[in-house]
Parts: structure tokens; sequence; C-alpha cells
């Protein structure tokens, strides 16, 4: 009879997983903060810490898999709802400048040393568009502690970290369509990379469109409804249906759903339905994300050539924002000081890199090894970036009042 009932309490061991992966993740992400680091850090540590690389009690499957897509799709949402579109007006110049030079720099570092590695193309694109990433959770979190969110270069990393993932988005659409449809591109020639970019602009076009002169509508007749939640209901209808109409288009599914928060951020349901948004998506779905990456990074077989793979890359990545948003910063009129600050605070990749690293290994771009490599950039940025900020800004002030 006992064998029974343990055999009948096995199929319900998802919950107890899932009751674990919140719990880790709270625990872990208070640790992370009481040591002055991001709290992602910690998130993203439970994954390894109970996964194959060490403990090996979490494994794998493919109901965290799609959850986490869920969390992923709601992360971006989320992003997009944050996004404030007339503040990034009044530094648009600068972060552009800023945003070129962070994607230009790293793009290009990151495809030349995959390629010394003997990567083929497409994986050395790819890599290059992981360098891209800057994650603007990490920066903001980071400026606020540091009392410079609000200042003149804080408003300026927001809006480039912002346009940076804008670029790095639009960019890794174009990788994913050609890999994807390689033979179709390849018997088209450039007729098939246009047709792609075709498609892409017909998305970005019609989601616009619809974000615009539609959904504002529809959400004040939806707010309507007597029932509970209609506002994050309808929120949460639309990130997913973004997300799939992106998908059908060849487009990722975080682009769609990035574009449907950047969108409803314009409606005056903007900071309610941000707030709902984040109370519905970090307690659950958000999590499993995190802890998903950490499952399918296996760190226990990495080998001594991959650790140093990691070291360089690590290294290329955070030198590339530096220097290519400093250089930036310059061309905006900022002085050498302001320039500095504004490059280490573009460092972090965080949770965006992760998400494209994770696409990458979902289709199979990237194979395990590269993945683990790409995770360990996300975390050695992630925590580079606040010392970094700290030592510059202390400079800057140094400066400034002649101490």
């Amino acid at each position: 009879m006992f064998a029974d009932m343990v055999a009948h309490a096995e199929s319900f061991y998802f919950l107890f997983e899932l009751a674990l992966i919140v719990l880790a993740i709270k625990v872990l992400g208070h640790l992370s903060i009481k040591i002055g680091q991001p709290s992602v850090f910690g998130k993203l540590l439970v994954g390894v810490i109970l996964g194959p690389s060490l403990l090996n009690i979490l494994h794998p499957n493919p109901l965290i898999t799609e959850l986490a897509e869920v969390g992923v799709i709601l992360l971006m949402f989320l992003a997009g709802l944050e996004t404030d579109v007339d503040e990034f007006k009044k530094v648009a110049f600068g972060s552009t400048t800023v945003a070129i030079g962070g994607v230009v720099l790293p793009f290009i570092g990151g495809i030349a040393v995959a390629m010394l590695y003997g990567y083929e193309s497409s994986v050395s694109i790819f890599v290059g568009v992981l360098l891209v990433a800057t994650s603007v959770s990490i920066s903001v979190q980071t400026l606020r502690e540091l009392g410079k969110l609000k200042s003149r270069e804080g408003t300026t990393i927001l809006g480039a970290a912002v346009l940076d993932d804008v670029l790095g988005i639009i960019i890794l659409s174009v990788v994913l369509g050609f890999v994807a449809g390689g033979a179709e591109a390849g018997a088209g020639g450039l007729a098939g990379i246009g047709f792609l970019l075709i498609k892409i602009i017909v998305f970005f076009a019609l989601a616009v469109a619809i974000g615009y002169f539609i959904l504002p509508k529809l959400l004040k007749w939806f707010n309507f409804l007597q029932t509970t939640e209609t506002l994050l209901a309808f929120g949460v209808i639309v990130a997913l249906l973004y997300g799939y109409g992106a998908e059908l288009f060849g487009v990722a599914g975080i682009v769609g759903s990035y574009v449907a928060g950047l969108m409803l951020s314009l409606t005056s349901f903007r900071e309610e339905l941000s707030h709902k948004v984040e109370s519905f998506s970090f307690p659950f779905f958000v999590p499993i994300f995190f802890v998903n990456i950490g499952l399918v990074a296996n760190f226990k077989d990495m080998s001594m050539e991959v650790v140093i793979l990691s070291l360089i890359l690590t290294v290329v990545a955070i030198l590339t924002k530096i220097i290519g948003c400093g250089l930036g910063a310059k061309v905006a009129k900022f002085n050498n000081n302001s320039s500095m600050v504004i490059g280490s605070g573009m460092v972090a990749r965080g949770e965006v890199g992760l998400i494209v690293a994770m696409i990458g290994v979902d289709r199979g771009i990237i194979n395990t090894d590269l993945f683990s490599t790409m995770v360990i950039v996300a975390i050695a940025t992630t925590l580079a970036t606040p010392p970094l900020l700290k030592y510059f800004i202390k400079k800057q002030s140094e400066t400034e009042y002649g101490t």
C-alpha cells in the first residue's frame, strides 16, 4: 500500500519542484542583495545549484520549459511597459550615439572571438548578438542604489540600454530567420534575406499600428467588463498574442511581447498595469525562467577550453561596452569621467543576454558548452557593473569637487 502511495505521489512530483524553485529563488535573491549584488545573480544560481551542475535535484522537463517561456514573455512585456518614451526623447541623441557604440563594438568583438575559436559564421554572428545585450533592470537597480538614476548620465544609460536591446532584438530576429530558413535564404541569396527583412518590417508596422490605434480602444472596453482583474488579463492576453504573432512572422516571441509592452506604456494605464504584471509574473513565472537557464547549463562537464573561452569573452564583453559606449558618449559631448560612468553602466548583460542565449540553445544555434559560456559571461558582467559604476562615479565626484 505504501508503494502505491509513493507511486501516486510521484506523478505529482512537479508540485514539489515548483514549490522548491519559488522558495530557492526568494532565498538566494535575498542573499544576493545582502552581499551587495543584484538579486538576479542569486536567481541565476538556483538552477546551477539545484540542477545537474551541483546537487542534481532538478532537471529540465517540458513543464518547466513551457512555464519558463511564459516567464520570459512576461518579463520582456514588463520591460516594454517600463520604457519611458517621453524621458528617452530628452536624451535621444546621447542615448542613440551610446547605443550605437554599445552595439557595433561588442557585435564585432563577439564575432571575432568566436571565429578565432573556429566556430562557423552563423554561430559567430550569434555570439556577437549575445554581447550586444544590456540589462536595463541591472542598470536601473545599480543607478538607483548609487543615487544617479535621475542624473543626465543615468537617463542616458537607461535610454541607450533600451535602444541597445531593441537593436539587438532586430539583429537577433534577422539571424534567427536566416538560420531557420537557411536553405531558402541560400537558394534565393539576397532575395531570401530581403524577404526576411520585409517580413520583419511588416510585423513591426502591424504591431505598432495595432498598438497605437486599436489596443487603447480595446483596453478601455475590456476594462469595463464586470469581472476581476480585467486590466491584468488584457495585458497578459496582448503579451501572449503579440509573442505568438511575432513567431508567425519569423520574429522571436520576446520581440512581440516587448513591443506589446512598449505600445501599452503609451496609455494612461501604464503604471497600474506595470504593477499588476510584476505582481503576477515575478512570484512564479519569471523565477522558473531564471531557474530553467541554470538547469540547461551544465558546468560540471565544462572543459578547460570552455573555461578559457568564458574568461576571454567576459573581458571582451566588458571592454567593448565601456569603450564603445564611452566613445558614443564623447560624441554627445560628455566629458571623460561621465563617458566612463556611462560606459560602465552599460556593461551588465543580465537577464537580457540570458534570454538571447536561451533562444540560441533552444533553436540549436549554439551548443550547451557555448550556452554555459554565455551564462558565465552574463553573471560576470552583471557582477562587474556595480563596482565599476561605484568606482567611476566616485572618480567623477572627486574631479568635480577637487577632492
